[in-house]
């Protein structure tokens, strides 16, 4: 792809985006929290149980 070309995608694209709503917004930003705190606690849950082993003998 052509650098000519690929600035003509890129303005294609800027020309139909739109700012989101603030409804829209803010249910992506709860969507995204949930998501990050449900990898946390995955990863929490991992965590504690390699260091209970340990702990327990």
């Amino acid at each position: 792809m052509s650098i000519k070309s690929f600035l003509k995608s890129c303005k294609r694209v800027l020309k139909v985006a739109t700012k989101p709503k603030k409804e829209e917004f803010f249910q992506t930003a709860k969507v995204t929290a949930i998501g990050i705190l449900l990898i946390g606690a995955i990863g929490f849950a991992i965590f504690m149980a390699f260091q209970l082993p340990g702990a327990i003998g």
